[in-house]
C-alpha cells in the first residue's frame, strides 16, 4: 500500500503549528508598525494646522478661526488624537491607539519638532523610524 501514515501526517501538523508560532507575532508586529504611519500622518496633519494657527493668531491656544478640533479620529480610525495646549507658544500632540492597534504605543509629537513613544519595550522610540 501507498499512502501516507497518522504519524505522518501529525508530524507535518506538528512542523506547520510551530512554524506559525514564529511567524504570527512578527505578521502582528509588522502590522502594527504599518498602520503607526495612519497615526504618524494625523499628528503631522495636525501640527501643520496648529503651526498655522500659530502664523495669524500668535497663539496656539483654542481661538476662532483655527481649523485644528481635538479629539480627532486618524483617517483609517487606528489612533485618536488629543492635544494638550501647554501655552501659548507650547503644546503636546498624543495619538492614542483604537481597536486592533491598541497594542501600539501612544505616539506624542511636540510643538518643538521632538516626537516619540510612550509605553513600549523600546528604550530609543524607534516607532519614528
Amino acid at each position: 500500500m501507498r499512502g501516507i501514515t497518522l504519524l505522518e501526517l501529525m508530524i507535518v501538523v506538528v512542523i506547520v503549528g510551530i512554524l506559525a508560532a514564529f511567524a504570527y507575532p512578527s505578521y502582528r508586529a509588522q502590522i502594527l508598525k504599518t498602520n503607526r504611519a495612519d497615526g504618524k500622518a494625523m499628528l503631522m496633519e495636525l501640527s501643520q494646522q496648529l503651526e498655522r494657527c500659530y502664523t495669524r493668531f500668535s497663539t496656539y491656544e483654542n481661538v476662532a478661526g483655527c481649523n485644528a478640533t481635538f479629539p480627532t479620529t486618524s483617517a483609517s480610525d487606528h489612533y485618536v488624537v488629543t492635544a494638550t495646549v501647554r501655552s501659548a507658544v507650547a503644546y503636546t500632540l498624543d495619538a492614542t491607539p483604537q481597536a486592533g492597534q491598541a497594542d501600539d504605543a501612544l505616539l506624542r509629537w511636540t510643538s518643538t519638532g521632538v516626537g516619540g513613544s510612550l509605553g513600549t519595550d523600546d528604550d530609543d522610540n524607534d516607532c519614528w523610524q
